[in-house]
């Protein structure tokens, strides 16, 4: 069978983030049991028209308002496709309206708040108003995403049929826990994209205010992105240079012995689809606290895998963590429960009933769009 994903970025694009890593994970099992699997995405500076990874056919063109022609175009010169996967990001590619065959939509969450932190008045409401409005529009057009609270959301908006499928990692859980005894000075990790959405910002902030408690703390931050320079200039101004170290892009090897080493991640995100750097913790030893929002509280379940904090500031963070201080036992509980279910997030044991789903719906008769509603 043909499978064609219609998505912003790809894996190499520079802005690629973990939607992209776990879009690859299901197109590359596609690949892999023998269908022909494309993958549609803006051109960004410096890549090629045309590009192979996973044997999954990475094919770029257009940008910001281009690119759905583009795609378009594109499309009109290939034989049929079997399944068109239009991936939303705030925006989708209303392939239902154009692509002539099955077609399914992929989210991850949905945007909401995340409006008002790329963008001011009006912008941010006309996109938070557009989204539930195009969320209408695909109400008849079969959903799938990860989490339970972004299905929740889509059927609230009138969608009618959203599949939970989970991510799933590559990284394999420890054969067995390390020792790891919860003390003084904490060992703290921020896996993320630097983006005004992420609120790295809370995290570093958390540092700060256990020092303030008379806590000692140290982070290593993952990741790069357009705070950055901000993130850094905030680390001077809190004079937490010798606490906070930016460590930008790691190699996957050198990621996860980073996650190894922390005894806890800090995830302070507006929302979330999911949370895969937190399994991706939990799998090699180390629980993680996080903000009480969408995707993060499924990620972490609140003491059994994890912390969620009560409340969303930088504040809450640090007492989260200066309670955990004082119960090492309940640490190690967190660690071994987290560890155990992170091995149920591994890619084999996702991927065999994810393909099954998008093969079925390759299958399934096209869904008529303009059925009056009874």
């Amino acid at each position: 069978m043909r499978f064609l994903m219609l998505n912003w970025r790809d894996p190499r694009n520079p802005l690629a983030g973990g939607a992209e890593r776990v879009t690859l994970g299901y197109l590359a099992a596609l690949a892999r049991r023998g269908h022909e699997v494309w993958w549609f995405a803006n051109h960004f500076e410096g890549a090629p028209a045309e590009d192979a990874i996973e044997g999954v056919r990475i094919v770029r063109g257009g940008g910001i308002g281009t690119s759905i022609w583009r795609a378009r175009q594109w499309y009109r010169g290939h034989k049929p496709f079997d399944l068109v996967m239009d991936q939303h990001h705030g925006i989708p590619w209303y392939a239902p309206w154009w692509c002539r065959t099955r077609c399914v939509a992929n989210i991850h969450e949905v945007l909401g708040p995340i409006w008002n932190a790329f963008y001011r008045w009006p912008l941010n409401v006309i996109g938070r108003w557009q989204e539930r409005g195009t969320h209408w529009l695909y109400r008849r057009v079969p959903f799938w995403t990860a989490c339970q609270a972004t299905r929740d959301i889509l059927r609230r908006h009138g969608v009618r049929e959203v599949a939970i499928i989970p991510y799933g990692v590559h990284t394999v859980a420890l054969p067995e826990l390390d020792a790891k005894p919860l003390a003084q000075p904490l060992r703290l990790a921020v896996v993320s994209r630097l983006a005004p959405n992420k609120r790295v910002d809370h995290a570093i902030r958390a540092v700060h205010a256990l020092r303030e408690r008379g806590v000692q703390a140290s982070m290593k931050i993952v990741g790069s992105g357009e705070m950055d320079s901000e993130l850094r200039h905030l680390v001077g101004e809190l004079s937490l240079g010798e606490r906070i170290v930016f460590l930008g892009q790691l190699s996957e090897p050198e990621k996860d012995r980073c996650l190894q080493e922390a005894h806890f991640l800090l995830h302070s995100s507006q929302r979330e689809g999911w949370g895969l750097n937190i399994i991706e913790a939990n799998a090699l030893g180390a629980p993680a606290v996080v903000y009480p929002v969408a995707g993060l509280t499924e990620a972490t379940l609140h003491d059994e895998t994890g912390i969620v904090t009560e409340a969303e500031t930088p504040a809450e963070l640090a007492r989260a963590l200066t309670d955990a201080l004082k119960s090492p036992e309940r640490y190690q509980f967190y660690r071994l429960n987290a560890w155990r279910r992170a091995k149920a997030f591994h890619w084999d044991a996702v991927l065999p009933k994810a393909c099954d789903w998008l093969e079925n719906q390759a299958t399934a008769l096209p869904s008529s769009l303009t059925t009056n509603d009874h």
